[in-house]
Formats: structure tokens, sequence, C-alpha cells
């Protein structure tokens, strides 16, 4: 089978597509066949070396976060799938010399992957995964928004950010969307309520905001003081320099930067999966790129500028 491996550490041309041995699933394990993957933030971070502490520096690293497909074979012991079933789910990090998303098949746990709702074809499954799942957990586990709260999302036009956008507004909060102003019309579609320029807008010129969604990672403190006296702030993108903001945060209590990782099961995706199925998000894709030109794909994402998710199909 085709798979997309990172061979070293770097940019995108680092990334090949090589035949390799179709994996077996074992006890309690789900064969997927593989309909389309995205291009997220943690895949860039892998590519280029700087979250080593989960890839390590053996190679090959194969490529692919999430991915959405049909069930191709199931190993002893699971219940509940069957050959055929549309699913969607995520690798864990530490698979990844083995197995990932951007591949024709993945091997996964029964525990990681979910039922798809129903319509949606691979590759907008595959555009909510990932960005859906870090929402979800933000708006709802983490900051615990409440109806009536003003809301930031910063980056809004990202997978994240698309997704905060959506299920901020449909729990009732009132949204601001930080992003390119050419994309306030279809953030205002999205559920925005105002949209501000992040290239003319500053932190002291917005707010004050009971909750801001952060998938950005600079200024940090510049936004937390834009919090209201019992507001919350969590941000997910990590680097050494966010990890160092977010400690020194803790000083203000409530009102400090929260984080967290990503890394959902059946529960969360069955969970995202009510969120789609009741219209309270939907599928915002950027691109689509074949398997062989996963490259171009991940160029995109680090030249930004596009609205939603850039998506890599098995086929076509």
């Amino acid at each position: 089978m085709e798979s997309a491996q990172i061979t070293r550490f770097g940019g995108p041309d680092v990334l090949h597509v090589n035949d390799i041995e179709r994996p077996v699933p074992g006890p309690g394990e789900v064969l997927v066949r593989v309909g389309a993957s995205s291009v997220n933030g943690h895949d860039v971070l892998v590519r280029s070396g700087q979250v080593r502490m989960v890839s390590g520096r053996r190679f090959p690293i194969a490529a692919g976060l999430d991915f959405a497909g049909e069930v191709a074979e199931t190993g002893s012991g699971v219940e509940g799938y069957r050959v055929g079933d549309q699913v969607w789910g995520m690798v864990h990090p530490r698979q990844r010399h083995t197995t990932a998303g951007a591949a024709e098949y993945v091997v996964v746990p029964a525990g990681r992957i979910a039922s798809t709702p129903a319509g949606l074809s691979p590759v907008d499954a595959a555009s909510v995964v990932v960005g859906g799942a870090t929402a979800l957990i933000a708006l709802r586990d983490s900051v615990r928004l409440v109806k009536g709260e003003r809301v930031l999302v910063r980056g809004a036009a990202g997978g994240v950010g698309t997704a905060a956008v959506q299920l901020a507004h449909a729990m009732g909060g009132h949204v601001t969307a930080l992003a390119r102003a050419r994309h306030a019309e279809a953030l205002g579609d999205l559920g925005a309520d105002q949209v501000l320029d992040y290239g003319d807008a500053t932190p002291e010129q917005s707010g004050p905001f009971d909750v801001i969604v952060d998938t950005v990672g600079s200024d940090l403190s510049r936004y937390r003081r834009r919090l209201t006296d019992s507001g919350r702030m969590v941000t997910v993108a990590l680097s050494g320099p966010v990890l160092a903001a977010i400690a020194a945060s803790t000083v203000h209590g409530a009102r400090r930067v929260r984080t967290f990782s990503a890394n959902p099961g059946s529960a969360l995706l069955h969970d995202l999966a009510d969120q789609v199925t009741f219209g309270a998000l939907r599928p915002v894709v950027a691109g689509v790129y074949p398997l062989a030109d996963i490259a171009s794909a991940h160029r995109a994402f680090e030249r930004g500028g596009a609205i939603g998710k850039h998506v890599v199909a098995m086929s076509g």
C-alpha cells in the first residue's frame, strides 16, 4: 500500500509516498481503508522536528494524524464495527513510526474511532476531526463556555478556528473572530457576530471577553489582559515560548492561560458527530490534494491565507 512518510526533519520536501506492507489488525484493533486525511499543526511540528519528544529521531515517521474511511477488517474482540462501516478517528502520536492517517490503510485501536456522521464524505469528515475535536474540548471542557458570554477566536480562519466559531455560536456565545478581512463574510456565515482584521486590530482595541480561544500562540499576555474578571483563555498553539507563557500565567489564577492535549477517543468522536448531525458544525475545506502531492498540501497550510482545512484524498 502507499503511505506518506517523513524521511528526515525539514520542510515539505521531506515527505515521500512509499510502498509499504499493509498493516494487519491485532486483538482489539481495526483496519481502516482511508478515504482522506488532513494537514494539522501537529503534522507540521512533527515533520519539522519541533516535537521530537513525541516522534523521536527514528525514521521514517508516518504522516497524517487523522483519517476518515471505511472498516476493511477487524481484529479479534472488536464489537460494534463491521466491514464497510464508515468511520473517522485519530492515530496516537506515538503510533506514527508504524502507521498513520495519510496512507491507503491504517490500523488503530477500536477505542480511537467512531461512526462518521451520515452523509458526510471522507473529505468532509477528515476536515472536521482534529479541528472539531480540539474546539469542542476547548469550549465545552476547558473554558466551559456559558450562553451569552463574549468569545474571541484568534486564528478564526483555520481548522480549529472555523470549528470554534461555529461551536461557540451554537453554544450561545457572542462570537468575535480575528482573521483576515477577506474572510469576514465566510466567518459571518459560520456564526461570527463580529470579524476583526488581525492586520489592523490590536489586543487593546478589542474586548473585554469572557472567553478567548487562541490558535496563534503569540502575544498571549496582551490578550489575557482583555479578559473580564471571570474570563478564561485557552490556547491550542504549543511551542517552547507558548509553554513558558502558560507557566508564567498561573499566578493569575482563574484568568491563567490554559491548554490541553486533543487526543480524542470514541466518546468524544461520537459527541463530535452529534454536533455535525444537529447542524452545529459543518466542514470547511480550503483545498483537496492527492496523496502523491501531500507536500503541496503542507506548503499550502504553512503559507496560510485560506479558510478551512487542507485535505489529502487517497484517490483522485
